[in-house]
């Protein structure tokens, strides 16, 4: 399942962070959906009801425009159905955060967003995803391994290539590879006339082999710019053969972290660093961690920050006295000097 996520990125970083190929190739990087920007909060903490980075077709809101041009809409997480009748969506008797790929077929929820091509991308920085230990549960941050290759899976350039567009030259994207999660989404009118609100559903699968101590179920998580591209082109790639791109990979990395992410309040940069869950043993970082730690020291604490939708949600107890920060040198530091700052917006 995919209960918790982090998006730490900025409007602007995010736009940079997901950049997409069209049918012929072309990578482009999308704009924001207008006002959309506005509406989204960077968060390392972020919950079921809050607003998430989507990438979708521009096609869903302007009827004139190519299948394979896409843009980023915030969208609230928690799919509401268009047939939803009552006026409060916190009245829905069912979940809808998550739903899983070998049954949603079933749901009216779910089915019929999927025929009717309301596929959307979640972008996020990772997961959380928590593992039972007896009466304890410990969390774990989920997330692709880092490299220093533009995110999306970037093709590397021949040195007798031609000179890339100024745009594109630009807009290259050589921080945080984002996760790009398979989801529907549906656009509800409220009763009382308001404006209508897109929400959306995280599709899940079997978890792949190396997630499965952690949890039996996973995001569908899409791997590289031409899967993201067959998800999102409901032009070209009808329903069911989508629907065959729902599978585990096994190409995600994880660390534990501590148990402060277990309450939806807690919204820091220490929700993501790793702990060493063996306090006499020397922490081993791995490369992606280490690449991790590194984008928050670079990045600006003062950009990341949420409210939480939902500031009463808990997953345990606050974290256990027996769990210590790893060590990392400078980030450390860092992250001392932003526990004196101010978390609320």
């Amino acid at each position: 399942m995919c209960g918790r996520t982090a998006c730490t990125l900025d409007p602007e970083e995010v736009s940079r962070a997901s950049r997409y190929a069209t049918r012929g190739g072309r990578r482009r990087q999308p704009r924001w959906r207008d006002g959309d920007a506005d509406k989204y909060r960077p968060s390392y903490n972020k919950t079921p009801q809050s607003f998430s980075p989507v990438l979708l077709s521009q096609r869903h809101f302007d009827k004139d425009a190519p299948v394979d041009e896409c843009v980023v809409a915030a969208m609230r997480w928690g799919l509401v159905p268009s047939w939803f009748r009552e006026s409060d969506p916190r009245k829905m008797q069912y979940s809808t955060s998550n739903c899983r790929s070998d049954t949603l077929l079933e749901k009216k929820s779910y089915k019929d967003p999927l025929l009717k091509g309301q596929r959307c991308v979640i972008l996020a920085d990772g997961f959380y995803e928590w593992r039972r230990q007896g009466k304890e549960k410990q969390p774990f941050f989920i997330y692709f391994p880092q490299t220093q290759t533009p995110a999306l899976g970037a093709e590397e350039r021949d040195e007798s290539d031609a000179e890339p567009p100024l745009e594109e030259k630009a807009s290259n994207w050589t921080g945080w590879r984002l996760l790009t999660i398979a989801g529907l989404f549906d656009c509800w009118n409220p009763p009382g006339g308001e404006e209508p609100i897109y929400t959306y559903t995280v599709i899940t699968v079997d978890a792949s082999p190396n997630l499965q101590d952690i949890h039996n179920r996973m995001p569908a998580v899409l791997d590289g710019e031409d899967d993201v591209r067959r998800w999102l082109d409901f032009g070209e790639v009808k329903s069911l053969d989508a629907l065959k791109l729902l599978q585990p990979t096994n190409l995600l990395t994880f660390h534990p972290v501590s148990s402060m992410v277990n309450n939806s309040r807690n919204n820091s940069p220490e929700c993501l660093q790793p702990v060493d869950l063996q306090a006499n043993q020397e922490p081993k970082p791995t490369a992606s961690s280490k690449m991790m730690m590194s984008w928050l020291k670079s990045s600006s604490p003062s950009k990341r920050k949420e409210k939480s939708t939902c500031d009463t949600t808990t997953h345990e107890p606050q974290p256990k006295a027996e769990e210590h920060p790893k060590s990392s040198g400078p980030l450390m530091n860092w992250l001392q000097r932003t526990s004196k700052k101010a978390r609320i917006n």
